[in-house]
């Protein structure tokens, strides 16, 4: 087993007064050129956006984007014609395929809103675009690898156009759990969201990462009760 550890302060960081950004690869200003992207998997934003802030209408395409709120809400609108309102606890999937022009905006006035921006590369290009929403149950997280997005449009949780699979857990203290690849050529992105834990030797505190690969299977113990979030993904595309 391959591990490449990366901890919380090696990410980039982006203060635009509005927005505090934290990038896990290289986005906009932030470049490292040994921090591109893990296989498909290209961008894994942590923002922090304030009170009636946000994002205004941009363009994307040919990329899945998966949005998920740790706290707060979260208004989307979209060329499709969607209006929606994204929520903790619930998972936000666009493929932006052809063309998709949306706006993200912070549904409060009074607080900010925590979440996690997620880019995987497409298995197939030119897509219509699609835009889907789903609400989880926060308590099947618990020492449970909950899906949150697969490939498989009848599968639990969201699909993308990717032999991708995203999972989140909630790990009670001194507890381990094992971790079985849907597909052992894949890489697993863990993004430790709180609480202490351990992969192998490493060590992982607040918003800690590390890619793994080569490798079928992995534990993941808990010395405090804490949450991560796991994005298997193809290391060729």
């Amino acid at each position: 087993m391959k591990i490449e550890f990366h901890p919380e302060a090696t990410r980039g960081f982006a203060d635009h007064g509005w927005l505090k950004a934290k990038h896990s690869f290289s986005f906009a200003s932030w470049q490292n050129r040994n921090r591109m992207h893990f296989g498909a998997l290209r961008v894994f934003n942590d923002d922090i956006v304030a009170p009636g802030m946000g994002f205004g209408k941009h363009p994307h395409d040919n990329m899945e984007i998966i949005t998920i709120p740790l706290r707060g809400q979260l208004k989307h609108e979209d060329s499709m014609g969607f209006s929606e309102v994204v929520k903790a606890g619930e998972v936000q999937v666009m493929s932006a395929g052809t063309g998709i022009y949306h706006s993200e905006f912070n549904a409060s006035n009074k607080e900010d809103i925590n979440l996690f921006q997620i880019w995987i590369f497409p298995n197939v290009q030119e897509v219509a675009p699609r835009y889907g929403q789903f609400k989880y149950d926060v308590n099947a997280t618990k020492n449970n690898f909950l899906q949150l997005v697969s490939p498989d449009p009848e599968d639990e949780g969201m699909w993308i156009h990717q032999d991708a699979w995203i999972h989140l857990i909630e790990m009670d203290e001194n507890t381990t759990q094992k971790y079985h690849l849907k597909n052992p050529e894949n890489g697993v992105y863990c993004m430790n969201i709180d609480g202490h834990k351990a992969i192998g030797e490493e060590q992982f505190g607040f918003r800690d990462a590390a890619g793994i690969w080569e490798t079928d299977a992995f534990e993941i113990h808990a010395f405090q009760k804490g949450r991560m979030l796991l994005i298997e993904i193809p290391m060729k595309f």
